[in-house]
């Protein structure tokens, strides 16, 4: 998969020309059932009763309704008022997967509490043909809107091309 993102990348980056045509980018299109439970699996789990933390390390695959997460690392942060997993802050490579888009990134942060995925460094979105990338995403996966700042470049894949 990394192949084909540093091909796309490589393509996204060589493109001389902005396109001012149609997008079919919908930057807002990753939504979440944020009521749905989490599923984590892992290689290995420590657990910080006190800072109210768990981290998963190695091999981290994360679930939740149709979006599916992994990375090296994650962090997951409790409330204190309730228990209930409040934040995931995942490194070390960060890919994001739903049934018609993946985001990928060096890191990202996961409130659950409001609904507010950042990603971090070197952001690649790819929905169907079409690719945009740059170095911050920040999606509200509740209403569905998102925003990306940091030299934003796409790749605009038109009708028939």
């Amino acid at each position: 998969m990394f192949k084909n993102i540093a091909i796309l990348s490589a393509i996204m980056f060589s493109a001389g020309s902005a396109s001012y045509a149609q997008t079919n980018i919908n930057l807002g299109g990753m939504t979440v059932d944020t009521a749905a439970a989490i599923e984590v699996s892992s290689d290995s789990l420590a657990v910080d009763q006190d800072s109210g933390k768990a981290t998963f390390t190695g091999n981290v695959i994360i679930g939740q309704g149709d979006l599916r997460l992994s990375a090296a690392q994650v962090e997951v942060v409790y409330a204190a008022e309730n228990s209930e997993i409040a934040q995931l802050i995942a490194t070390g490579g960060v890919t994001f997967v739903t049934a018609t888009e993946a985001a990928e990134a060096q890191s990202a942060n996961y409130d659950i509490t409001s609904g507010l995925l950042t990603l971090t460094g070197d952001v690649l979105l790819t929905q169907g043909a079409s690719a945009i990338s740059a170095q911050t995403m920040v999606v509200n996966v509740s209403t569905g809107t998102a925003s990306m700042e940091g030299r934003v470049r796409t790749v605009l894949q038109q009708g028939g091309n």
